[in-house]
This record gives C-alpha cells, sequence and structure tokens, in this order.
C-alpha cells in the first residue's frame, strides 16, 4: 500500500517541481551573488525623464510671454503653506492627496513668467546669515575676509499665495454592468464581461494676499472631477478533460495628483492674467515665441550671458541627455 501511494504521489509531485522550476526560470534574472556590476537585480523600466505639463502649462507660460513681449513687469511673488485639509489616509497611512501643493504652484507661477521670492523653505539661508553674522563665511572676492550683511539685500514680495486642498471626494457617481453567457451543459464554455466607470473629484482654495496690508486681493475656488474605468473579460471551457479559465481586465484612473496640479495650475493663471491684465486666452495670438527662459517645466534667470545657447528650449524633449536617444550622446556607456 506505501508503494502505491508512493507512485500515485509521484506525478502530482513531478508537477510541482516542474512547477517550481518554471517560477525559479522566471527570477533568472535576480541572483544572491552581485555580478561585476555589483548589483543583484537589474532595474526595469527605460521610459526618459519628461514633462509634467497639464493642459493649462502651455496657456501659462503664453502669460509669460504676453508679459514680456508687452514690458510688463511681474510682482514679485512668494509662495506660503498650500496645506492638505481633506484627512484622507489609506489603511497603510499614507495621505491620499499630495503633500506638495506648494511646490506646483511655485512650479506654476515660474510658468507665468512670475518674479519668485522664497519664503516655503528659507532653512538654508537663515544658516548661511547665521554664519555670516558670526563671521564664519569667507568671501575670497571681497577685500573683507568674511562676507559682508547687507541691509536691504533682500528683495519682498509683493502678494504671497496661500490656501489649502480642501475636498476629496469618492464616488461621486459609479455605473456597472456585468453579463455571463454559456449554454445549459456544465461541459460547454461560457463567458463572462463587465465593466465599471467611477467619478471621484478634488477642490482647493487659494487667495492672494497683498504682504504689506495683509489684505486679500483675490480668491479662487476651483474643482476637478476625476474618472476611472475597470474592463473585464473571461472564459471558462473544459477540452480534452482539461479546465480552462482565462480571464483578462484593464483598470485606468486619472491620476489624482496630476488633478491637483491642473486644479493649481488653472488657480494660479487666473490670477496671474488679472495681475498683467489679460482679458482672454486670445492674448496668446498677439506674443512672439522667443523668450527662451520659461517653458512647460518652469522657468529660470540666466546666471551667465548664455541666453542664446542654453537649454532653455529644449528642456521639455525626452530625448535630450538620455544616451539611449539622444543623437549626441547615443552608444555612450
Amino acid at each position: 500500500m506505501t508503494k502505491f501511494t508512493a507512485s500515485r504521489r509521484a506525478g502530482p509531485l513531478k508537477a510541482s517541481l516542474a512547477a517550481l522550476a518554471g517560477a525559479l526560470a522566471l527570477t533568472g534574472c535576480v541572483s544572491p551573488v552581485a555580478g561585476h556590476s555589483g548589483l543583484y537585480a537589474s532595474p526595469i523600466g527605460t521610459a526618459p525623464v519628461t514633462a509634467n505639463p497639464t493642459d493649462y502649462s502651455q496657456t501659462l507660460v503664453c502669460l509669460g510671454h504676453y508679459s514680456r513681449a508687452n514690458a510688463i513687469t511681474p510682482p514679485r511673488i512668494a509662495v506660503g503653506r498650500i496645506l492638505d485639509y481633506t484627512g484622507k489616509a489609506d489603511i497603510e497611512g499614507g495621505r491620499r492627496v499630495t503633500q506638495g501643493a506648494s511646490l506646483m504652484a511655485i512650479s506654476a507661477l515660474a510658468k507665468a513668467g512670475a518674479r519668485l521670492v522664497e519664503r516655503f523653505d528659507t532653512s538654508v539661508s537663515e544658516l548661511e546669515l547665521r554664519y555670516a553674522n558670526n563671521r564664519l563665511i569667507g568671501e575670497d572676492a571681497s577685500d573683507e575676509a568674511f562676507r559682508q550683511i547687507v541691509a536691504g539685500s533682500i528683495p519682498g514680495s509683493d502678494f504671497y499665495i496661500v490656501g489649502g486642498i480642501t475636498e476629496l471626494n469618492y464616488n461621486i457617481r459609479s455605473v456597472g454592468a456585468e453579463a455571463f453567457a454559456g449554454d445549459l451543459d456544465a461541459t460547454d464554455t461560457k463567458g463572462t464581461l463587465g465593466g465599471k466607470l467611477f467619478v471621484i473629484n478634488v477642490a482647493l482654495d487659494l487667495r492672494m494676499v497683498e504682504t504689506e496690508t495683509l489684505e486679500v486681493v483675490d480668491v479662487i475656488s476651483y474643482q476637478k472631477q476625476i474618472i476611472g474605468r475597470e474592463l473585464s473579460a473571461g472564459v471558462f471551457d473544459f477540452a480534452n478533460g482539461n479546465v480552462f479559465d482565462i480571464g483578462v481586465g484593464e483598470r485606468a484612473q486619472e491620476p489624482i495628483q496630476l488633478a491637483v496640479r491642473a486644479t493649481i495650475e488653472r488657480a494660479i493663471l487666473e490670477m496671474m492674467a488679472n495681475l498683467y491684465g489679460v482679458p482672454s486666452g486670445s492674448a496668446c495670438d498677439e506674443v512672439e515665441a522667443q523668450y527662451a527662459t520659461n517653458g512647460i517645466t518652469g522657468d529660470f534667470v540666466p546666471v551667465y550671458n548664455t541666453l542664446g545657447e542654453n537649454n532653455g528650449n529644449s528642456r521639455a524633449s525626452a530625448r535630450r541627455w538620455n544616451t539611449d536617444r539622444d543623437p549626441e550622446l547615443r552608444g555612450r556607456s
């Protein structure tokens, strides 16, 4: 009886070993010993770094071009805390909404050509000032042996922007349908088909404050709906004594954080259009595309006189500086 049992189990055991060997074969790109490169495994994915625009980014850039073409001096603007007031968090403890809304607002203001002054993170500047005050920082190009503290050297802001993400509403509306089809015979082919759609939204409230008087000069509240979908299909069948259960599916959702960025960019766009006195989007037809310092990636101030040769016009290119995609760098290791 013992030999008979072992014989009966030999088939399933061989099948299990074959399945285990197949699983281990799939892990062939992972080694318990580091290779010549010093890595246990090579990471997958070769997508290049790209720009991260929204549907409002190009109009923000146009606004910056408009101000320069019409010799409008942008006010100095600072960004304070734009916090997440939704209180929504995952079970693991992570926040559902980005905590970097202030950074998104800074990028949006840069695209619009605003003159930005740093007020969000001044820790380095305060430390430098403390070192300079204690005469610990030297200046090679100065007659003095230490950096001088000059009164009035830091420009002030004319306005600052604060606010918060105030709404994250789940499942505003959802709809779904599922279908099952098959013969009454248990051994005949059967299939399923299903689909779902659901909608959530995010909202924020921003305000622009005049720095000297603390008067609120502009307030904007916007929301954006976010859509998601799920599709699934499956087939169940018996063939030659074997059971086949095959299923495929697809799930997609508009990124929540990108929706927050789009909402912030729309709010900044309206605020800056108000400051520039731009009545409508038709102003974009009046500007020249010769301003290389602001684009959909942001804005910069040329430190040296290199505006004609710098990378201002290529920052949004997915090919630039990528050794596999840039024709000037391709093939380099």
